[in-house]
């Protein structure tokens, strides 16, 4: 054994390309501070649909607004707007635990957010576990038409 050698061969290394990653910081200050705005333009696309078949023919001359932008009077971009706002709009899917009850849960809620109307999509019996879709203000409309769509459940 000992008039053995051991060759070692080097390995060889791909080329890894270097990518410079943004933060979750910078990407944030980047959105705040920046506008991602379509401005209005007044040029028209031009097409030639001469050799386009009969029924399209006349499609140059539909009212088509492609760059065509109307901001609104009141709001703001959705890179710009406050949390708050969310919060009023929004709902969660949330994956309830096996003790609590819906209500319990959806009071929670309720507290943690500090909002006045919560709704959920369906009572889960308290020792069950599943998704329970919490509404928010706002969203608390949408409520009807979660309950009354069709529940799954499977028994382990």
């Amino acid at each position: 054994m000992a008039d053995e050698e051991v060759v070692i061969l080097p390995k060889k290394h791909k080329k890894k390309k270097e990518r410079k990653s943004l933060q979750e910081e910078d990407v944030a200050e980047i959105q705040h501070a920046e506008e991602f705005l379509i401005k209005p333009e007044s040029k028209v696309a031009q097409l030639d649909t001469s050799q386009w078949p009969l029924l399209l023919k006349n499609f140059d001359k539909l009212n088509v607004r492609t760059t065509h932008y109307t901001p609104l009077p009141c709001g703001s971009y959705p890179l710009k707007r406050e949390i708050g706002d969310y919060i009023r709009t929004g709902f969660i899917n949330l994956d309830k635990p096996s003790n609590p009850s819906s209500h319990e849960v959806v009071a929670w809620i309720r507290r943690i957010l500090r909002v006045e109307k919560t709704g959920h999509s369906g009572t889960l019996d308290p020792k069950v576990t599943g998704c329970l879709i919490v509404c928010i203000e706002r969203a608390t409309r949408l409520v009807k038409s979660q309950q009354s769509a069709g529940k799954d459940w499977w028994e382990r």
